[in-house]
């Protein structure tokens, strides 16, 4: 059951800083600035579901994805470890680098801007779905595959909740505070990313020198 747990919540937390619901704010708020409540609330909505559909599919459908590729999952936490290092670096300085927000991408992505760029890639980016692809893939017991996906499924919960309370988070939050808790979840995500580097990295050291 501790075991189960402890699966559970670094499920969670890999999710959550990769996802970052905070981070996403500032470029919602600014896309939807100019339309009725009813109106950001659909896209909210579509946003989030979207994101939550494809985080779903890739991981379960990761296994698949590596035999068709012949992807090593050890290489593919060397990757993430990486991607998950430089993400949560620049989250650490307090800097939105997953996708740049003007006028011209506004206008842009007026017409559907609930699947791109805020569902895929900013809710949904390469680094969320790494996490969920490797997770996955540690998940040997059916108990651990269920927490996994309720995992995912409890974090973009969280993220439309935010997204629909985004104006008032805004004001509360203040710009000193979204900087402040976005550099606690680029921490998390830097802790992560050197556990998830090292967990790969040895494995294919072993290989190469042929370490039993």
């Amino acid at each position: 059951m501790q075991h189960l747990l402890e699966f559970g919540l670094l499920s969670f937390t890999s999710i959550f800083t990769m996802v970052n619901p905070l981070g996403v704010i500032p470029i919602y708020t600014t896309m939807t600035s100019e339309m009725l409540p009813a109106e950001a609330k659909r896209v909210a909505i579509k946003s989030v579901l979207t994101a939550l559909l494809t985080l779903l599919l890739f991981a379960f459908g990761g296994r698949f994805i590596f035999e068709f590729f012949q992807i090593s999952v050890n290489s593919l936490k060397v990757v993430g470890g990486i991607i998950f290092f430089m993400a949560g670096f620049d989250m650490l300085q307090a800097r939105l680098i997953r996708t740049k927000s003007d006028e011209e991408n506004v206008v842009d992505y007026v017409n559907d801007i609930s699947i791109t760029p805020l569902a895929i890639p900013l809710i949904c980016g390469p680094g969320a779905i790494t996490a969920a692809i490797v997770m996955m893939n540690d998940a040997h017991e059916i108990s651990q595959k269920i927490v996994l996906s309720f995992a995912i499924v409890l974090v973009l919960g969280i993220t439309l909740a935010i997204l629909l309370s985004a104006r008032k988070v805004m004001r509360f939050l203040g710009d000193s505070g979204n900087k402040v808790l976005m550099r606690i979840m680029g921490l998390i995500v830097m802790v992560i990313a050197v556990e998830f580097l090292f967990s790969g990295l040895k494995p294919i050291l072993r290989d190469i020198f042929s370490v039993k």
